[in-house]
């Protein structure tokens, strides 16, 4: 969503820190082109100046002009606004206050805005991740079939659905729902409202009473992300009608230019509390204001791969992998894991933006070919081989390379090319292996999946230092699932693997 702003900012500041010392008018310039590309990304223009002012009247002083890196210091001060635009005064981040059970949470929003799909995804998290007891209604009686919608996007997520009623109002359900939520000991249930216009009276008058109903504990507002400045509208419309606590911004993942985001929270003073990636029901994510400033200004966002990393690999599995790496085994069993690992945690391309330094790669990389369906056919290769075959990659000749290839509908040269890139990891994992107690095998994966994994304040060091252009011990090797990134090149053996031009 951010790539255009992040490129056009990224221009700027190269210039920037290339310079040795920075006159005013140095930092003037760049600051005119800043406003110019947050303007292009279609952040509010009151929003922008403001924006710009505030950066100026720090970025002027002595402190940068003296400093000895004026140039970064500039980008500090840039990015440390941009946090402050994004969080506004309070730093609260996707936190709900559902604390007296059962708390009611009013979902509202336009039309088409993703609002039950965002409904299904909280409701997910808030079981999955809160451990609550959820109970959800649909309060939709207009759109054909949106209450059955509901109720299977329920059974999907194993979450309750308030049972349907033909010809009952909003007003009814909603009071059925409190009562249901109340007797049957649910610690949260949502009610998802009909979709409407900020401009339809009678719609926005039947929210405003089952409001006054349930007396909702937070009142989320859904708004597509790509509607771009239109959704900074009808967050104020909404707010000033009904009161709105925090905003979900949906399709996050598409390519509108993100301004509704930069410019939110400083119109509306309501904080983004989840941001909408796609159409799983597991692509729902809090919003961390530090860590967007961080992927818009290029330098990464390391605390959230570290952060999918755990999600996606057991702490034990990751144990189990660190003896036998330590022991110099590494089959193609293990290249397999690591391979899927890789696409759980949003594939080459998700990884790459996450990573200080690595975005400015990924032309490099669309250019070589390489994208996720590289990683598939890999898969595929490994699957076509015997269990045999997969633990001992060495038995691999000609007759069965043949078979293996035919069996993935691949070519032989494709299977090599794995072979080579398996070879050169296993290399790799032996050197490593080899680092003893201490090594950077031990550390980076009781950094990764240690009990309770890694503190806020080790994940924040990780970022400043992979900010430098360095990646921390292990994650360049095994650490998430990242095969031989550290380098700041493709994988080993990979470099091969472009689609054929």
């Amino acid at each position: 969503m951010f790539e255009n702003l992040s490129d056009r900012l990224s221009g700027v500041f190269d210039r920037l820190t290339k310079q040795g010392a920075l006159s005013e008018d140095d930092v003037k310039t760049a600051l005119r082109e800043v406003r110019v590309a947050l303007l292009e990304a279609d952040v509010s223009l009151p929003v922008a100046r403001d924006f710009v002012k505030a950066v100026q009247e720090k970025a002027t002083g002595q402190a940068v002009t003296k400093s000895v890196t004026p140039g970064q210091q500039v980008v500090k001060i840039v990015h440390d606004e941009m946090v402050h635009f994004l969080q506004g005064e309070d730093g609260d981040i996707g936190s709900l206050k559902i604390d007296n059970a059962p708390a009611p949470i009013l979902m509202v929003g336009l039309q088409g805005g993703g609002k039950t799909t965002t409904t299904g995804k909280l409701a997910k998290r808030l079981k999955e991740k809160n451990g609550k007891r959820v109970l959800l209604a649909s309060l939709d009686i207009y759109r054909p079939a949106a209450q059955h919608q509901l109720e299977i996007l329920g059974q999907q997520i194993g979450v309750d659905t308030l049972p349907i009623v033909a010809g009952e109002s909003a007003v009814q359900i909603a009071k059925r729902a409190k009562q249901q939520a109340t007797m049957g000991g649910y610690d949260v249930y949502m009610l998802d409202t009909a979709g409407r216009l900020q401009i339809d009276e009678t719609l926005m008058k039947e929210v405003e009473d089952v409001r006054d109903v349930v007396n909702p504990r937070e009142t989320l507002l859904v708004v597509d992300g790509l509607t771009g400045q239109v959704a900074v509208e009808v967050a104020e419309e909404f707010d000033g009608k009904i009161g709105i606590s925090g905003v979900v911004l949906t399709r996050m993942d598409g390519d509108g230019r993100g301004g509704a985001a930069l410019s939110m929270r400083a119109v509306t003073g309501k904080p983004i509390k989840f941001v909408g990636l796609g159409e799983k029901m597991d692509a729902l994510e809090e919003f961390h204001p530090e860590r967007i400033a961080g992927r818009i200004l290029g330098m990464g966002d390391i605390v959230s791969l570290v952060e999918k990393a755990q999600e996606t690999i057991e702490a034990e599995q990751a144990e189990r992998m660190m003896k036998r790496f330590q022991k110099g085994q590494f089959n193609m069993n293990d290249l397999k894991m690591q391979l899927e690992q890789m696409l759980k945690m949003g594939g080459m391309e998700g990884i790459m933006g996450m990573m200080p330094g690595m975005k400015k790669m990924a032309k490099q990389v669309e250019d070589a070919g390489f994208d996720d369906s590289i990683l598939r056919r890999q898969i595929a290769l490994i699957n076509s081989m015997t269990k045999k075959e997969r633990a001992n990659p060495q038995l691999l000749q000609a007759s069965r390379k043949k078979r293996i290839a035919k069996g993935a509908g691949l070519e032989v040269s494709e299977l090599n090319k794995l072979m080579k890139m398996h070879r050169q990891m296993s290399d790799m994992m032996k050197k490593m292996g080899k680092m003893g107690k201490g090594g950077m095998m031990k550390q980076a994966m009781k950094g990764m999946f240690g009990k309770g994994g890694p503190s806020e304040a080790d994940m924040q060091a990780a970022q400043q230092q992979m900010a430098g252009g360095k990646l921390p011990g292990g994650l360049g090797g095994m650490g998430g699932g990242l095969p031989g990134l550290g380098g700041g090149g493709l994988p080993p053996g990979l470099s091969g693997f472009g689609k054929k031009k």
